[in-house]
């Protein structure tokens, strides 16, 4: 079953818990990455690691507009154009206007959770502009019209089965389960869309200040085709992903690699500081950097600056119970998991816009665990949770509910009153049931939906108590 991300939050629950083979698909892509981090990381020094490279971002997100400055200084002196972009709406319509100015009409796109954060594939090919997506991953999702269900591996909910099913109905291929097979069928699609492109997009793993270099991170090489075959090259990057040096760059990488795919380091690490140079044969003719703030600016405001310490490694999901039963596209926003939970609502116009991703958690704090810079990720869930309660977003019924047992738990006299006529109601539902009680009346009936509801006890304890001393007083 195909999860609707128009639905409304509860909808696209109950649609994930139906596909029979969806927790197969991501049981088996999560194990995978988590047993992969924990070798990899326990190969080193994890946890020096992790406290170097959180030292490094939060020394840089206290230094963020020098840092940002450093950075546009030394694109610019390497020949790189250099935009500022408010939000996403700007950001995209930057983007098109260097493909407009320049009569592009086919873009190849390296894989980016930025340009899927402002919906760019949408917007230029509203302007006629034909976009391909080059990581085999997101190439799979994109021509059967679906969105990254995992932030490093976007096609995790979909077993071998489903992409041979898929390569077969959208590319006519012949039936096989040969991985080599259908990755050699994609490239052979791709290598076309590489050299009939006219403009390359990538996001940005991290920009380094220092040098004005601009780093990508992949596994298949499509990112450095990206970003030196077309004439022109653009990088959208959110204004959190820069580092001061080169050597904070590798620190990064280091935690990104390992903790993302369970590696020492990625097959390809790109940098480009430019455009391609008098006499060389190879880069593109023009390089663009769009710096997009989109709410990030907004969220240090808000104290919830942690979230920008995010590599998008996606250890958070893998580990993440709820992500494991309902998967990437329950959470109905480009961003998934636990982190995902706690930006989307932030980078969002209004909080309340998502206010249910900040209850799709346990809180039983794996996520924090796992994160390679140490986010505090439940923390700042419960916080979420009080800011949605404090700006009158939370459920109505709920909140009217605990008001009511707040105003009863005041009166001596009021709880008691309700203690017995729990105790008389659930005793009587109980009896009908022949033991515990089998199905309450909405808003309860979510409970007995799922397993049996104990009947309270048929005397309080302060009853009991009461009686006790009674007792004891006669037998004295």
């Amino acid at each position: 079953m195909t999860v609707d991300i128009n639905a409304p939050y509860k909808t696209r629950v109950k649609q994930a818990l139906s596909d029979p083979h969806l927790g197969v698909a991501l049981t088996r892509g999560t194990d995978r990455l988590v047993n992969g981090r924990v070798t990899s990381m326990t190969a080193v020094d994890g946890e020096r690691v992790r406290d170097e490279v959180r030292q490094m971002k939060e020394h840089t997100l206290r230094h963020l507009p020098e840092y940002l400055e450093q950075l546009e200084q030394n694109l610019i002196a390497n020949g790189v154009v250099v935009h500022w972009a408010k939000d996403g709406t700007e950001a995209a319509r930057i983007v098109r206007e260097i493909g407009l100015q320049n009569s592009v009409e086919s873009v190849v796109k390296s894989k980016s959770m930025a340009t899927e954060e402002i919906h760019l594939n949408h917007a230029l090919e509203e302007v006629g502009m034909t976009v391909v997506e080059t990581d085999l991953g997101e190439y799979i999702i994109q021509i059967n019209g679906e969105i990254p269900s995992h932030i490093v591996a976007p096609v995790i909910h979909k077993r071998l089965e489903d992409v041979a099913q898929i390569f077969q109905e959208k590319m006519d291929m012949p039936p096989t389960l040969d991985p080599e097979a259908l990755c050699s069928a994609a490239r052979v699609r791709l290598r076309k869309d590489f050299f009939g492109a006219q403009m390359g997009v990538s996001g940005c793993n991290f920009a380094i200040a220092e040098s004005g270099t601009i780093c990508i991170v992949t596994n298949e090489g499509n990112g450095r085709m990206v970003s030196t075959m077309p004439r022109i090259y653009v990088v959208l990057m959110g204004i959190e992903k820069v580092v001061p040096t080169v050597e904070d760059g590798m620190l990064q990488l280091q935690a990104l690699t390992r903790s993302a795919t369970g590696q020492q380091f990625s097959v390809y690490c790109s940098m480009s500081s430019g455009p391609r140079r008098p006499g060389h044969p190879d880069g593109p003719e023009q390089m663009h950097v769009v710096l997009m703030d989109n709410g990030r600016i907004s969220m240090i405001e808000r104290d919830y600056a942690e979230a920008l310490l995010c590599i998008r490694c996606g250890a958070c999901l893998n580990v993440c119970p709820v992500y494991q039963e309902i998967g990437g596209h329950a959470y109905g926003s480009t961003y998934s998991g636990p982190i995902g939970a706690v930006i989307t609502p932030l980078l969002s116009p209004e909080l309340a816009m998502a206010k249910d991703l900040p209850h799709a958690t346990t809180l039983c704090g794996a996520c924090r665990d796992a994160c390679p810079v140490k986010i505090d990720l439940p923390r700042m869930l419960v916080d979420l949770r009080a800011d949605l309660v404090k700006e009158n977003a939370g459920n109505k019924a709920e909140h009217l509910g605990i008001q009511a047992f707040v105003k009863m738990a005041g009166s001596r006299q009021l709880y008691e009153q309700g203690g017995k006529l729990a105790s008389l109601g659930s005793n009587v539902l109980a009896n009908l049931s022949g033991g515990n009680i089998k199905f309450m009346p909405p808003p309860l009936n979510g409970w007995t939906q799922h397993r049996d509801f104990p009947p309270f006890a048929k005397k309080s304890f302060r009853e009991w108590w009461g009686e006790r001393q009674t007792l004891r007083n006669r037998d004295q």
